[in-house]
């Protein structure tokens, strides 16, 4: 994506153990994320979206972004 000139902003994998502050602080590092988008793309491991995941898409629908999915019968 980022080859054809669009801005890819992605979840990074954090290997430690995380605490409800820091868990919260990246909670709103993602909706700030959206904030910036003009579409939100899921992507998701073998269908599975998690509650945090669900709770981003809601966040994006409530700002009017357009939401799409990789896996074409994902439900977004």
């Amino acid at each position: 994506m980022t080859s054809l000139g669009v801005i890819v902003l992605s979840p990074e994998t954090i290997s430690e153990e995380l605490t409800p502050a820091r868990r919260a602080a990246l909670g709103e590092l993602h909706l700030r994320r959206i904030d910036l988008a003009d579409e939100v793309r899921v992507v998701s491991e073998a269908g599975y979206i998690g509650s945090a995941t669900r709770r981003e898409i809601e966040y994006a629908r409530k700002k009017n972004k357009v939401i799409s999915s990789v896996e074409p019968d994902l439900d977004v």
